[in-house]
């Protein structure tokens, strides 16, 4: 699984406003995925976003009035970027459709929902919302486990929902002062926040999930708890979970991943975090990848660019 970095060179605080419709569906492919864009009253349309991003997280500010997007398989084939989105209403509502599931959002509710899977969303009326898109695997649990709550209105003032809307609304009511260490490990909070929420809304949904999926989250959970440890293994993993090590090949395969891949991505991205966290300021880039599991100096460098496109002392000095 690929961990580029989220819309490279868009780290600045950007406002766009929309001339025309054409132009808001240029502003909407441009500031999150390639989407189309229909309305029933262009001449009198009006759209603004602004929008930051925070390490491998962007977060969108959208006001306009009403419209629809479409996420279509054809532009799904297009590429292979494969994100998650969370919605948090501000005003007005909003209809979200995504693997036969409807979310009417009102203001405060969140919903979470797939890039790489057609979607809807329609406004009827004006509506004011922050997004927050995020690549797949910035997040420990699995893509297939996340896509049970996909289209699922996660109401206002209801469990975890409570704390991380605040949280992201406070992001987005400061992007202008949100920079360098600062910046990114609010983002690395706020994605912590989502899984936790996330992780909170399935826990309660597990008896009506498919035993594999059950598996497949456990399995991960087990990956995120042993990380530091240069033995993990896919016999160490199978063995701990009492199955072979092909039924474990299995499980990722059905996911679009395998498990080196998958331990790989997670201990690169504890150690992105770190290098960025004045924290670990006094520990050496070697230190800091042997402690996830990296020994080899030379082949965590590589493996490090050929992930983010830079060398980790590049990316720590970029801070």
């Amino acid at each position: 699984m690929s961990a580029a970095p989220i819309l490279p060179g868009r780290q600045d605080l950007r406002t766009s406003v929309a001339t025309t419709f054409d132009h808001w569906r240029q502003i909407a492919s441009e500031s999150f995925v390639p989407l189309t864009a229909e309305t029933s009253h262009p001449d009198l349309f009006r759209g603004t976003m602004r929008s930051r991003v925070l390490d491998r997280m962007c977060i969108v500010e959208v006001c306009a009035t009403g419209h629809q997007v479409h996420r279509t398989p054809a532009l799904i084939a297009q590429s292979n970027q494969r994100y998650f989105k969370l919605n948090l209403q501000l005003e007005g509502t909003g209809l979200l459709i995504q693997d036969n599931r409807e979310a009417l959002l009102q203001p405060g509710d969140l919903a979470i929902y797939d890039t790489n899977r057609p979607y809807s969303l329609a406004f009827e009326d004006r509506a004011r919302m922050m997004v927050v898109m995020f690549p797949h695997d910035a997040l420990s649990l699995p893509p297939d486990y996340v896509g049970q709550l996909s289209a699922v209105r996660l109401a206002a003032g209801s469990g975890l929902t409570n704390l991380v809307g605040p949280f992201i609304t406070q992001l987005a009511d400061n992007l202008g002062q949100l920079s360098g260490p600062s910046g990114s490990r609010l983002a690395t909070n706020a994605l912590d926040l989502v899984s936790t929420m996330l992780h909170s809304e399935l826990d309660v949904a597990t008896d009506r999930m498919k035993p594999q999926a059950v598996l497949a989250t456990s399995i991960r959970e087990y990956i995120e708890e042993h990380l530091a440890d240069p033995q993990l293994s896919p016999a160490t993993i199978a063995s701990a979970h009492f199955i072979s090590t092909r039924h474990l090949h299995n499980v990722f395969h059905e996911s679009g991943s395998t498990v080196s891949s998958w331990i790989r991505s997670r201990r690169l991205e504890h150690i992105r975090r770190e290098l960025r966290d004045p924290v670990h300021a006094g520990a050496s880039v070697s230190a800091i990848a042997a402690r996830w599991g990296f020994l080899d100096a030379a082949h965590f460098s590589r493996t490090f660019r050929e992930a983010f496109g830079e060398s980790p002392t590049d990316w720590r000095r970029g801070s």
